[in-house]
């Protein structure tokens, strides 16, 4: 059987880097196995589900390079598919419709914690044979009273559910709408997904979700629970601790290469290595061996990253993504010098693509302000006499860069021009005569 993952997150908001890391371990997991990635869009609550989220999870996939060989699906276009699915249940007398009110469900709640039960379902409906005129019901899964759901998880081991603390989930709702954890299982069923691999706060759910498979006979998927991604003090990673959209880090001048190498190591390791390809990842990359425990987030650390990316990557690769910030700086890298050779001249000094597309709007934009405190060095070198180079080289720089930093002298104006050279230099002396 072809080895199946699936990346399914819901369109409520932009792709953020838990998800991120999700859907990389479930790509390097069908990659590895040479089998097949999925991309499903979960988007059945159609209150919060927007396209402009569904474009933000497309765009962050893009940019990753996390390319999908199916998809993505969308759960609201297979409505019919859950409702078939459930009457099969009702007519198998694996789900029943409950017409409890939510009057009765509140006393039921407050009568069990009065007698210090754990707050659950039930159970009334299941048994009975006549419907309740006028009243609507929900559907729910008759769940197994006895015995016990084993997730033997990839990445948890061994996790133990009594059958008897599950009680009967809604599968769909009073208007026929289904439910997520019904969604969910209709969808692993069909797309013949082996491998889950998700965040461990659905771990709880996973227990109903397998007695439902078991339930419309199917074997369940193996199943791999990642820890949640903690901020650098100790507290779920959040907007507070900065950055948390993926596409964030793109207009914050990250390569898509350095966070996917940062976040596969947020939960995973091989030896004491910290750098690795993409086809590295791939070579390497063992759900099994995914902590168990939670990872913090260090932004410095990925901050280091990215500077080695850009160090060590190839000029043409960086100017490809440099070009984009150009882009919003309204510059057009083919209007100027060769984009690849100003990238080669400066991205050994550069963090990020912000950084370096600072340095290198001298090439492609004219300017008319100079670093105060490097420009003053022009008004005393122009009152000498007999300059020699090493005289020259500093204040040459602030007239055809704007600072007192650059790659060497030579190599700038080799780049920037001739024409563009004298009339910099014409620029500043002006700028010295006021």
């Amino acid at each position: 059987m072809t080895l199946r993952t699936r990346f399914a997150p819901s369109p409520t908001g932009y792709l953020h880097v838990g998800g991120a890391r999700t859907a990389l371990y479930s790509w390097l997991h069908a990659r590895k196995h040479g089998g097949t990635f999925i991309l499903r869009i979960e988007d059945t609550d159609l209150e919060r589900s927007t396209a402009e989220s569904v474009n933000a999870i497309l765009e962050g996939m893009t940019w990753l390079g996390l390319e999908y060989d199916e998809g993505p699906f969308y759960q609201t276009h297979r409505f019919p598919r859950y409702k078939e699915v459930i009457a099969q249940m009702l007519k198998a007398g694996t789900a029943y419709p409950c017409y409890c009110s939510k009057e009765e469900l509140e006393q039921m709640r407050a009568t069990q914690m009065a007698n210090k039960e754990k707050p659950r379902y039930d159970g009334r409906c299941r048994h009975l044979t006549q419907p309740r005129p006028g009243v609507p019901a929900v559907v729910r899964f008759k769940n197994p009273i006895d015995g016990e759901s084993v997730v033997d998880d990839l990445i948890k081991g061994r996790v133990v559910f009594k059958n008897s603390e599950l009680d009967d989930l809604i599968i769909a709702r009073t208007d026929g709408t289904p439910t997520y954890n019904f969604t969910v299982v209709v969808d692993d069923m069909d797309m013949k997904i082996t491998h889950v691999i998700r965040g461990d706060d659905h771990l709880n759910n996973t227990p109903r979700q397998m007695n439902i498979l078991k339930a419309l006979g199917v074997t369940p998927p193996q199943y791999a629970h990642v820890s949640m991604i903690m901020g650098p003090d100790g507290q779920k990673l959040s907007k507070r601790h900065g950055a948390v959209s993926v596409m964030q880090y793109r207009d914050d001048g990250f390569l898509p290469e350095a966070l996917l190498n940062y976040l596969v190591r947020l939960g995973w390791s091989h030896g004491d290595q910290e750098v690795f390809s993409v086809d590295q990842m791939i070579e390497l990359f063992d759900v099994n061996n995914v902590h168990r425990g939670a990872s913090a987030f260090n932004p410095e650390k990925l901050l280091w990253l990215n500077q080695q990316y850009i160090k060590t990557s190839s000029p043409e690769h960086v100017a490809r993504h440099l070009s984009w910030h150009l882009s919003k700086r309204d510059i057009d890298p083919a209007a100027g010098p060769d984009i690849a050779a100003v990238v080669k001249i400066h991205q050994e000094r550069a963090k990020t693509l912000v950084e370096l597309a600072d340095s290198v709007v001298c090439f492609y934009k004219d300017f008319n302000s100079y670093e105060e405190k490097a420009a003053t060095m022009l008004g005393a070198v122009a009152e000498q006499h007999g300059m020699n180079m090493g005289k020259l080289a500093q204040p040459l720089r602030v007239a055809l860069t704007g600072t007192a930093v650059s790659p060497p002298i030579d190599v700038t104006t080799h780049l920037i021009g001739k024409a563009r050279v004298l009339a910099r230099i014409d620029q500043a002396l002006g700028y010295i005569e006021k």
